[in-house]
């Protein structure tokens, strides 16, 4: 049986996107428009818009629907903003959709190769490299992650730009939340909360064992 991913894509707006207070049209438009689907591995795209972290490279995931909505409207991306997507690539799609010029990082061997083959053609520059030290090639208006981090790391924390925004999911228990680091005049003016969150946490940024007596 064919799905219809039109319908699909749809009805993950309505009844996941807009029902969880996102609000911002044209996070919506460009969900409506961008084809998750082709991040799925084989014979997997009946998952393309469940309610799920969906992998689309062993051990990488995106983000649920609802969860990369809100947090795509908690930067409020504008057109011709310079955005870096790390391990974010179905973010990295809607964000060009929504006129960026959008850079995705990805760590490389397959995530890097699952994100070119369901990015091509999309105005989206994909590279591979290390995670940690992102924004090397910074400034950026916006940073994004898909995957959690127990703390955002003090390089992305930098390559955030004059009036620049990075949303991420800081997570070091069974849940974490999801923040928005906001730049001003005189280095990161804010830190704000905006939900709570569960993506799995990316590999290598996982929490510091402790010391046990």
């Amino acid at each position: 049986m064919t799905l219809d991913f039109t319908a699909a894509r749809t009805n993950m707006v309505e009844n996941q996107v807009r029902t969880n207070d996102v609000s911002d049209l044209d996070v919506q438009d460009a969900m409506r428009e961008a084809p998750r689907e082709r991040f799925c591995t084989a014979g997997r795209d009946h998952l393309a818009y469940a309610e799920v972290a969906l992998e689309y490279a062993p051990g990488w995931f995106l983000m649920e629907p609802r969860d990369v909505s809100k947090l795509l409207q908690g930067i409020y991306p504008r057109p011709g903003e310079r955005a870096l997507c790390i391990a974010a690539p179905y973010a990295a799609m809607i964000l060009a959709r929504m006129g960026c010029r959008v850079t995705a990082l990805q760590p490389e061997g397959k995530a890097t190769d699952a994100a070119r083959q369901a990015l091509a053609g999309e105005t989206v520059t994909v590279i591979s490299g290390d995670l940690a030290h992102a924004g090397k090639d910074g400034p950026y208006d916006i940073i994004i992650s898909e995957g959690a981090v127990t703390r955002a790391p003090a390089a992305w924390i930098a390559a955030v730009g004059h009036g620049g925004r990075l949303g991420v999911v800081e997570r070091d228990g069974p849940v974490g939340k999801a923040r928005l680091y906001l730049r001003g005049d005189d280095g990161i003016a804010a830190r704000r909360e905006l939900f709570d969150a569960t993506p799995p946490i990316m590999a290598g940024f996982e929490a510091a064992p402790g010391f046990t007596f």
